[in-house]
């Protein structure tokens, strides 16, 4: 017990949850990311890119059509059919044709945001059917259609991505890849050792799920009324840490997402966004386990 106790109850390393970022330089609408996730890949860059995985970026045909497509021998890469999938290509200088229309990938662009409160998370306009504002609102005119990566709620903050790289938004969802995320969640009440173990261990949520065991359970910041949880998890459940909250009888009144791996949006306001560095690219799809492009 003692042990279990000293890990979860030290605090580790964070910023006060209540206190808002200092105001950085990327306010925003000024550009967007022109980097590719491959300009950072030194190893990957030299091997480039697998042809089936370019066709399907470019909106050509869905992963396994597009095999479909090579096996048939449809696609020719500079005046040579392929027939062998898994053939690598680099999108940017090989000239792949596809029922006699060259492949032209379109810019991948990468930003991370400090969301609001008060903002959906939806690719569907700049309002959603409700008539609420949507975090494209936040974002100029582009030519690019870029949608966020992953949700939080309307009434959550914090770090989100955008992007138009479905390679990258799929790394970062899918369940088999378990990417650490780190919210600063302010819990009604005081928090006793046993609701920090069962945040630890998992809990069973109103529809009888289990929750994975978080990486991280450390108290922050207590109050008489209230508790600050710094909480990392690799699980992705629909408005998952607010249930556990009410599982262990503490509803979650403030939630902030903090950290998608190693991301963070330090230095940016509430709305404020900037383009992603290669580097940042390239360590999120290291951490995710997908980074053989």
């Amino acid at each position: 017990m003692c042990g279990i106790y000293s890990r979860i109850m030290r605090p580790t390393k964070s910023t006060n949850p209540a206190k808002r970022p200092s105001r950085g330089r990327g306010r925003g609408p000024a550009t967007s990311a022109g980097q590719r996730p491959a300009a950072a890949l030194a190893g990957a860059a030299a091997s480039g890119v697998r042809l089936q995985k370019v066709l399907a970026s470019a909106g050509i045909a869905s992963r396994r059509k597009a095999e479909e497509l090579i096996a048939a021998g449809k696609v020719s890469v500079n005046g040579r059919i392929v027939r062998e999938l898994g053939t690598r290509v680099d999108p940017e200088r090989d000239r792949i044709i596809v029922g006699g229309k060259r492949i032209v990938p379109e810019r991948r662009v990468y930003f991370v945001m400090n969301k609001p409160d008060g903002v959906v998370c939806s690719a569907e306009g700049k309002v959603d059917v409700r008539g609420r504002p949507t975090v494209l609102s936040l974002l100029p005119p582009m030519s690019e259609r870029i949608y966020p990566v992953g949700r939080l709620d309307y009434h959550s903050r914090g770090v989100l991505i955008l992007t138009n790289d479905g390679a990258l938004a799929a790394a970062l969802t899918h369940p088999r890849h378990a990417i650490a995320k780190t919210y600063h969640v302010k819990f009604q009440g005081s928090l006793e050792l046993a609701d920090l173990e069962a945040l630890q261990r998992g809990v069973t949520l109103e529809d009888g799920t289990v929750t994975r065991p978080a990486d991280e359970v450390s108290i922050v910041r207590e109050t008489e009324t209230n508790t600050w949880v710094q909480l990392t998890i690799r699980q992705g459940l629909n408005r998952q840490i607010r249930r556990m909250g009410e599982a262990i009888g503490h509803p979650v009144l403030k939630l902030i997402r903090v950290q998608i791996g190693g991301l963070s949006a330090t230095g940016l306001d509430d709305g404020e966004f900037r383009p992603m560095t290669p580097s940042e690219v390239y360590e999120l799809l290291v951490a995710a386990g997908a980074s053989d492009v």
